[in-house]
């Protein structure tokens, strides 16, 4: 397809647009997702609509310059980005280094390293062409061969990395390793489908050529441990590392600070604005932030709590944003007794009432969860019929699993964010009347987080992500690094692949329904709520937007003196 012509499936989305079939922002999703231009998809909306719309790029005025910016963050090790677990990591990342893509606060997906991309009719072929303006600190060229390395270093099961879980269907395949596991089972690991899959076609362009069609390429290229490390650093991130973000790391001190100074060269992408930004870890105490942002110490939150916002709501200094979102958590199982057994894991989900877990531990702030992990602010999300708290119906799956007297697990959680802890307390009330007897077994985050894909029960947190496919083929496809209920369902896989291949709504949402309803018979989680996210800064900050994953993009922020 040359770059001129239009994708060959976007008249389709316009027409469905005209009609109503599809919503603005399921329009928007899918056309810049196809390669047309955020101004344009926004253009065309408003025609559609009879007005003008302002994507949230054109939108900024002037910016002061200069100042510190201090945010309170978990400061955790950020050394290995492609491994990276936690959004808190990228953030100190990514001021550093960048992505190819960047989804906005609007969960458009736009250029960013990538200039353009441009995918084939049938979605199986994506064309990257880089952008030539953009230099390393050091002063060499960015080029395609630094664009091949990280990709295939993600893509190496050696590596550990999230992103295998999300490109397994488009870019790689199975492959018998000649071992057996404990069970007698063979096992596999997996590896590049074609010696071409990440191809470098010259200096300034990169095709991706998958095995099957997959339409959020984009969209994967955002993941946050996909940060583009120079490849002569071998994967590892330190202070004074090689990038092509807007500034540099100069002090690192894990769980207490760590410092960003901006690059007097100015930034490819625009900014910035600060002279410096400091991340400082307040620890897991809730009250500890609050009396920081009062004593103005710091000058906004990562993220807020909901045990912190009445307290928060008082200050008269700071502001409030929030944000609807997919960001959840999950009571997850592992298949060992008595979860091996799909009775009980389905006892577990109609022992809760979801609607008052939301109530109770998020103060209604969001939506009740269906136990499928598709949020309904996810364009492809199906409603189903919803599934009702039924404790007799549990008890009576527990029987017929051999548990007549009920059961006694326990659960790993986190004291922080509160909200967590809370929910687990509300659903260990209603599970008791099922006779399923929870023992909560209360972990310090940092050390949940050395073992959440081990533990066999476990309460995990996971962030928004812009579509609901991401967040299935990150939580549930087989063999995924992210895959912490060791989940594995062939029908299930197939069918994900067969949606992240599927453009047409109507065919999609029939396809997503499916795997809504797998989740739901037989899956591995409880999943309560759907979290809308908040936080608070200082009304001196200048730039900022709530992004739906917590992201914090540092070159386009400002502080007043």
């Amino acid at each position: 397809m040359r770059a001129t012509d239009e994708h060959p499936l976007l008249p389709t989305l316009k027409r469905q647009l005209v009609e109503r079939q599809i919503e603005r922002r399921e329009f928007l999703r899918y056309a810049t997702l196809l390669g047309m231009a955020a101004p344009a998809a926004y253009a065309f909306v408003g025609k559609v609509a009879g007005e003008r719309l302002i994507a949230p790029a054109e939108a900024q005025g002037a910016l002061p310059k200069g100042g510190t910016l201090r945010l309170a963050m978990r400061c955790q090790d950020i050394k290995s980005p492609h491994t990276y677990s936690w959004v808190e990591s990228s953030n100190s990342a990514r001021q550093v280094l960048d992505y190819l893509t960047v989804t906005g606060v609007d969960n458009i997906t736009r250029p960013s390293l990538v200039e353009k991309w441009e995918p084939s009719p049938d979605l199986k072929t994506w064309t990257l062409r880089l952008r030539r303006n953009v230099k390393w600190h050091n002063g060499r060229q960015f080029t395609a061969d630094d664009v091949v390395w990280n990709l295939k270093r993600v893509l190496d099961p050696k590596t550990g990395s999230s992103v295998l879980g999300l490109m397994k269907g488009f870019l790689l395949e199975d492959v018998e390793t000649g071992e057996k596991d404990d069970k007698g089972n063979p096992k596999k690991s997996s590896r590049l489908w074609d010696a071409n899959a990440v191809q470098k076609v010259d200096d300034f362009t990169v095709r991706l050529n998958g095995k099957s069609a997959q339409l959020a390429v984009p969209e994967q290229l955002f993941h946050y441990p996909l940060l583009i490390l120079d490849p002569a650093e071998n994967g590892e991130f330190k202070v004074g590392s090689n990038g092509t973000g807007a500034f540099t790391l100069t002090a690192n001190e894990v769980g207490r600070k760590q410092v960003l100074k901006a690059r007097k060269e100015g930034y490819w992408g625009g900014g910035p604005y600060l002279d410096q930004i400091e991340f400082i870890d307040l620890g897991d105490d809730p009250a500890a932030a609050v009396s920081a942002l009062a004593s103005k110490q710091v000058d906004g939150l990562y993220g807020a709590d909901i045990v912190q916002l009445e307290a928060l709501q008082k200050i008269p200094h700071v502001q409030m944003y929030q944000v609807a979102t997919a960001y959840t958590a999950t009571a997850r199982m592992q298949p060992v007794k008595p979860f091996d057994d799909k009775r009980v894991r389905q006892a577990m989900r109609y022992a809760i009432d979801s609607n008052a877990v939301l109530q109770i531990a998020h103060r209604g702030l969001g939506q009740a969860g269906e136990h499928h992990h598709v949020s309904s602010v996810h364009p492809e999300y199906a409603k189903l019929a919803p599934l009702s708290r039924d404790v007799a119906k549990a008890k009576k799956l527990l029987a017929e699993a051999g548990y007549p007297n009920g059961i006694d697990v326990e659960i790993i959680c986190r004291p922080q964010p509160a909200w967590e802890l809370l929910a687990v307390q509300t659903m260990v009330e209603q599970w008791k009347e099922a006779g399923i007897r929870v023992k909560i077994n209360v972990m310090p985050s940092t050390q949940y987080w050395e073992v959440w894909t081990k533990v066999p029960f476990g309460f995990t947190t996971w962030a928004h992500r812009p579509l609901g496919i991401m967040s299935l083929a990150l939580a549930y496809r087989s063999g995924g690094p992210w895959n912490e209920s060791k989940y594995s369902n062939p029908e299930f896989d197939r069918l994900l692949s067969q949606a992240e291949g599927t453009l047409d709504v109507a065919s999609r949402r029939e396809t997503m329904a499916r795997l809504e309803a797998i989740l739901q018979d037989d899956g591995p989680i409880v999943q309560p709520v759907w979290r809308s996210i908040f936080t608070f800064h200082d009304k001196r900050v200048q730039g900022f937007r709530p992004h739906p994953t917590l992201y914090i993009f540092g070159h386009q922020l400002a502080i007043q003196a």
